[in-house]
């Protein structure tokens, strides 16, 4: 069955929201079995809405609203619905009763133009909204399943997953499966070309590759009878892909990030680190501190902007700033060893370079940038060049310092099983 999702709202049109729910939405349904092949959004105008929904009735099985719910005049997602099915809106009893207990629990009473949410469409699905005051509802045909939910994700999503995703579930027995294989330290055209034979060959399961910022996440998915059957069509063509993509996978788990991948494998191995930036500001330390169980592993941060806090705090030589430069391979493991010596710490890794938008030169361009890590005092430092504005930058710094970390790591422990150390 196809499925269509129109997104109402003017302030979606303005980008003065993110439209969030159009990508939830999405994926749930995919999951269900349910092909996407057209997505809308559109402002709070009750003649362009209709004309949106008339098409949308017409070549989709399935149409989901989100917004235009509420109490206020251009609210009109209901009765432009109602108009759309042939139905007439009339009151229902028990979404009243739920706006009074909404307002008396917040002590508080409720304006006149709140009573328009109790009004259904004539034999529609009232979809309790426990988080808010707008019920959604189903519109039940045998052509065509009219779905209109309240727009905030507070509301939208529960609504969804408690009455929507069941009753849609009903409609197709059938159900989409993926898995999703993250990679670091190669960029998409090169992973695009090693499983380039896999990709043209695919019928069920599919791939598809997605570049992120510093990695690369390849999405399997099957169709199936169940979900058994799609993860049993999934299994082996992840294998094949782990088979190619080595140690540049870092997970194939759907909430692992590379932030948690690297404090996982910190925690593996017993391993401290501390962090020495410059360019960054901090970032790199933001990120790491941000998984859950990292403080079994960091131990200090340090932001050393200054070529005074890198010779100050780090110990990094005047004369190596004075002949090389701030943004250097010789000043990056300078921080990195500095680092090491006053923290003392397992791992050490230090980021220094250009983010712009000024102070590039035609030597030392914008986007330049050394990062340096130490394991146990062996020290590897790595030069890169960088594009797009001063946030992306320092960005993407921070990924490939997480990329520069694990494979540092994972080359330490594999000497020592090889006995090279």
């Amino acid at each position: 069955m196809t499925v269509e999702l129109i997104c109402v709202g003017t302030e979606l049109l303005l980008g003065n929201i993110v439209n969030t729910n159009a990508a939830y939405l999405a994926e749930k349904c995919a999951g269900l079995g349910l092909s996407c092949y057209y997505q809308t959004v559109v402002g709070d105008n009750e003649k362009r809405l209709e004309e949106v929904l008339r098409a949308a009735v017409k070549r989709s099985d399935i149409v989901i609203l989100s917004g235009g719910l509420g109490p206020t005049e251009d609210d009109l997602t209901k009765e432009v619905a109602s108009r759309v099915m042939g139905r007439e809106l009339v009151e229902d009893a028990g979404s009243r009763k739920c706006i009074e207990t909404f307002f008396a629990s917040r002590n508080s009473v409720p304006t006149e133009n709140n009573w328009k949410q109790a009004l259904i469409p004539k034999g529609g699905i009232v979809l309790p909204n426990p988080n808010g005051t707008a019920p959604g509802v189903i519109i039940g045909e045998k052509s065509t399943h009219v779905v209109l939910l309240p727009g905030p994700p507070h509301e939208l999503k529960p609504m969804f997953e408690n009455h929507v995703a069941p009753y849609l579930a009903k409609l197709e027995p059938g159900i989409i499966s993926s898995q999703t294989v993250k990679v670091c330290g190669i960029g998409e055209s090169k992973v695009e070309t090693l499983l380039k034979d896999l990709i043209d060959g695919q019928d069920n399961p599919t791939l598809a590759t997605y570049a992120k910022p510093g990695e690369v996440h390849i999405r399997v998915t099957a169709r199936g009878g169940s979900e058994k059957e799609t993860r049993r069509l999934i299994k082996p063509v992840v294998k094949e892909i782990k088979s190619r993509m080595g140690n540049n996978i870092y997970t194939t788990e759907e909430d692992v990030t590379l932030e948690r991948a690297v404090v996982e494998l910190l925690v593996a191995n017993k391993l401290t680190v501390t962090c020495a930036e410059s360019c960054t500001g901090g970032l790199l330390s933001a990120r790491l501190i941000n998984v859950p169980g990292v403080s079994d592993v960091y131990k200090s941060g340090y932001v050393t902007y200054s070529n005074k806090a890198k010779r100050k705090l780090l110990g990094v030589k005047k004369s190596t700033l004075s002949k090389y430069g701030a943004v250097s391979a010789q000043t990056a493991e300078e921080m990195a060893r500095g680092l090491n010596f006053v923290s003392k710490g397992d791992v050490a890794v230090s980021i220094t370079g250009i983010a712009g938008p000024d102070g590039g030169t035609e030597e030392k361009p914008v986007g330049l940038v050394y990062i340096a890590c130490s394991v146990k005092g062996d020290v590897t430092v790595k030069e890169y060049h960088f594009s797009g504005n001063r946030q992306t930058i320092r960005e993407a710094t921070v990924s490939a310092a997480l990329t520069l970390m694990r494979s540092c790591i994972l080359e330490y422990f594999s000497e020592i099983t090889f006995g090279k150390k």
